[in-house]
């Protein structure tokens, strides 16, 4: 029998967690074994709101998270929580065998290590299976091998990562098979990726999903996992699927693909710009439910790539963004401000003089549509033309959801009264324009014959 330290009384969840993280592992490191297993086993405590079981009639539960957010250990007390209220026959499902016995089973998380002794199962490798004193088995299935789950009935199921799962048809044969008991049920603990199967499961009514982040877990994370890995990904489109739990997918007809931005991605500025430009697109009015006055810079190397250097967008009254433009203009180095004066006309040059007589400005006239002008552009990105120093997330969500004819996908909340514009995509273009797009001999004539053409097919 292991002695009792002098730390059973504050040697708590609660208590630990409120300390700073020298004095809680100085404290758990002079505990007892007793004392240690009495807090390590106490899940009740540990666990966050997002980490247990959703009430309500159910059938399954998905947990949909990001990495580090404790979805395995989380899926592994409801295996043990499920053996403990009754569940005989469970199923343990991973993406391959190797993930299901070294993750689920015998991981720092896995069901072996969040089982104490009175209540830890046997596992017996050979067989594919564990087995609980009280007479629970969980079999062990790969979701490469979907054959296997043809036939064996259970009454509980822990599908880890469903996303990564090569063949859909694992998933059908464990549910045909999920009828054994009063009540059976399944727990999916994964981390999303855009595939239907995921899609079906959101979409359907008995499934309760449970969302989270790598954030909600960060003060049991190692500081060095952030300040190293979390800070590469922040805003990027892996860093926004396996940290924050995005479903991220591709709009159909869109001019830009999720794909597309992620190639151009580069995380080193080059080391030499021939021309670098401020771009706005001055918003209407201001106040809260106006537009945002989009404000990108953007540079040309010498072998003709463009790059998208900064994002200063925001929603500014004029003089504030004028100010903002003028600040990135000075910051970057930049030769020039290039700026849409359909809404503001001769104010907009007034505004950045005001903030600095001697900026050099570029007027601009948008005389087609967003779209048209939009197209070169992102021909240009098709072409591996433009870089991106690092992440703008809400940039890029403007350039994936704009799509002819669609309804953008930025535009939730937006005031019915202010339509929502594509205000830093539309700098984005300016930007670009101003660097890459060579002005085409004889443009205003094929202009005027586009607009020609446009009019005879709409009679």
């Amino acid at each position: 029998m292991t002695a009792r330290s002098d730390l059973s009384g504050d040697l708590t969840v609660a208590g630990l967690t409120a300390l700073p993280e020298p004095e809680r592992l100085r404290r758990i490191a002079r505990a007892s074994e007793d004392d240690a297993a009495n807090v390590y086993y106490n899940w009740g405590q540990w666990a966050r709101p997002s980490q247990k079981p959703p009430p309500g009639d159910w059938r399954v539960w998905l947990l949909l998270a990001g990495r580090g957010f404790g979805k395995t250990r989380a899926g592994a007390e409801y295996v043990r929580a499920r053996v403990k209220a009754g569940a005989r026959r469970i199923a343990l499902v991973g993406p391959t065998a190797d993930d299901t016995r070294g993750v689920m089973v015998e991981g720092d998380s896995g069901i072996l290590a969040v089982s104490p002794a009175e209540e830890e199962p046997r596992y017996e490798p050979s067989k594919r299976q564990l087995r609980w004193p009280n007479g629970a088995v969980a079999h062990l299935y790969s979701a490469d091998e979907p054959r296997r789950l043809r036939g064996p009935q259970h009454d509980t199921a822990w599908c880890d990562e469903l996303a990564a799962w090569r063949y859909p048809e694992a998933w059908d044969m464990l549910m045909f098979g999920l009828r054994s008991g009063s009540d059976p049920r399944a727990v999916v603990t994964t981390t999303p990726r855009p595939i239907r199967l995921l899609r079906e499961l959101l979409a359907d009514p008995t499934v309760a999903v449970t969302r989270g982040t790598t954030y909600d877990n960060r003060k049991y994370l190692a500081p060095a996992f952030f300040s190293q890995i979390v800070r590469k990904y922040e805003g990027t489109r892996l860093g926004r699927q396996e940290l924050e739990a995005e479903l991220l997918e591709d709009l159909p007809g869109a001019l830009w693909s999720r794909g597309v931005i992620e190639a151009c991605r580069s995380a080193q500025r080059p080391s030499e710009l021939a021309r670098v430009v401020v771009a706005i697109d001055p918003a209407a009015s201001s106040g809260e439910s106006a537009n945002e006055t989009g404000i990108i810079v953007a540079g040309r190397d010498a072998q003709g790539c463009g790059w998208v250097l900064a994002d200063a967008s925001g929603r500014y009254q004029p003089a504030e963004w004028a100010r903002a433009a003028v600040t990135a203009y000075r910051a970057h180095g930049a030769d020039r401000i290039v700026a849409e004066i359909n809404n503001g006309g001769d104010m907009v040059a007034a505004t950045l003089r005001a903030v600095d007589p001697a900026v050099p400005f570029a007027a601009v006239h948008a005389s087609r549509g967003k779209i048209v002008r939009a197209e070169p552009i992102a021909a240009l990105y098709a072409e591996g033309k433009v870089r991106h120093l690092g992440a703008f997330p809400v940039l890029e969500d403007q350039m994936c959801g704009f799509a002819p004819g669609a309804a953008p996908a930025w535009t939730a909340g937006a005031s019915p009264a202010s339509p929502p514009s594509p205000d830093r995509l539309d700098a984005l273009v300016w930007a670009l324009t101003e660097l890459l797009v060579q002005p085409m001999p004889h443009a205003g004539m094929f202009e005027r014959y586009r607009r020609a053409a446009t009019v005879a097919a709409q009679r």
